[in-house]
C-alpha cells in the first residue's frame, strides 16, 4: 500500500474536517458494507471449518481465514482514523499450482442439501469461493466511491487478494472434480482470439494522414 499523508479537507458548512471523518455519505455506506461483510465471509469460515475433512481444505480454509482477519482490521483501523494504518495491506500468496483441467465428464446433478449431514468439502469450497467473490464485488464498488485517499488505496489494494483466494479455491474445485471448466473447439476459440488486431501506440498528427 502507498502512504498517503494526512490532508486538511473542507466542509462547505462546518469548515475543516477531521481526518477521522474524512469520507463522503456514499463512502460511509459502502465501507460498512464492504466491514460488515468481511465478518459475515469470516463467520462462515469459522462455521464451516467442524465440517472440513480434507487436510487441503482445511489449510486453505485457516490461511485465508487468518489473512482475511488481519486485512479487515486494517481496513477497520483506517476508516476509523483517515490515516495510514499501522498494518498495511499484505499480499496474499497462494500454495496451489495454476493448472486447471478442462472437459466435461457426466456427473450427480446438483440440488440443495436437507440436512448438516450432507454438507461435504465440495460445498464448503463452493461457500467459501461464493463468500469471497461476494467481497471482491463490494470492495470494488466501495473503493469507486471512498473519497478517503487511504480508504480508497486499502480497498484497492484489497481486491487482488479477492481475486487470488478465489482463484486458489477454484483450482482445488477443479482438481477434486468439483468445478468443471468447458472449454470451446480449437477452430472457436483460434477464431475469436484472432477477431482482433493490436492499437497503434504512436498515432498520427492531426493532418500528417498521406503525408509521405
Amino acid at each position: 500500500m502507498q502512504s498517503q499523508q494526512p490532508q486538511n479537507h473542507q466542509n462547505l458548512h462546518t469548515g475543516t474536517v477531521p481526518p477521522q471523518l474524512n469520507h463522503g455519505g456514499h463512502e460511509m455506506f459502502d465501507v460498512h458494507e464492504v466491514l460488515a461483510g468481511a465478518i459475515n465471509t469470516i463467520n462462515t469460515y469459522t462455521m464451516l471449518s467442524g465440517h472440513v475433512k480434507d487436510p487441503e481444505l482445511r489449510d486453505i480454509l485457516q490461511r485465508q481465514k487468518q489473512f482475511m482477519a488481519t486485512e479487515y482490521n486494517t481496513t477497520l483501523e483506517c476508516f476509523k482514523t483517515g490515516q495510514d494504518p499501522a498494518v498495511p495491506t499484505q499480499s496474499y500468496s497462494m500454495k496451489q499450482g495454476n493448472d486447471f483441467t478442462y472437459g466435461m465428464k457426466p456427473s450427480q446433478p446438483q440440488k440443495p442439501i436437507q440436512s448438516v449431514a450432507e454438507i461435504n468439502d465440495g460445498t464448503i469450497a463452493l461457500n467459501m469461493l461464493n463468500a469471497v467473490k461476494s467481497g471482491a464485488m463490494i470492495k470494488t464498488s466501495a473503493a469507486m466511491e471512498a473519497t478517503n485517499p487511504v480508504v480508497r488505496r486499502v480497498l484497492a489494494d484489497s481486491l487482488p487478494n479477492c481475486i487470488e483466494m478465489a482463484y486458489e479455491i477454484s483450482l482445488y474445485q477443479n482438481k477434486h472434480g468439483y468445478y468443471q471448466v468447458p472449454q470451446l473447439a480449437e477452430q472457436d476459440m483460434q477464431l475469436m482470439q484472432n477477431s482482433y488486431a493490436p492499437c497503434p501506440t504512436q498515432p498520427q498528427m492531426p493532418g500528417t494522414q498521406g503525408l509521405h
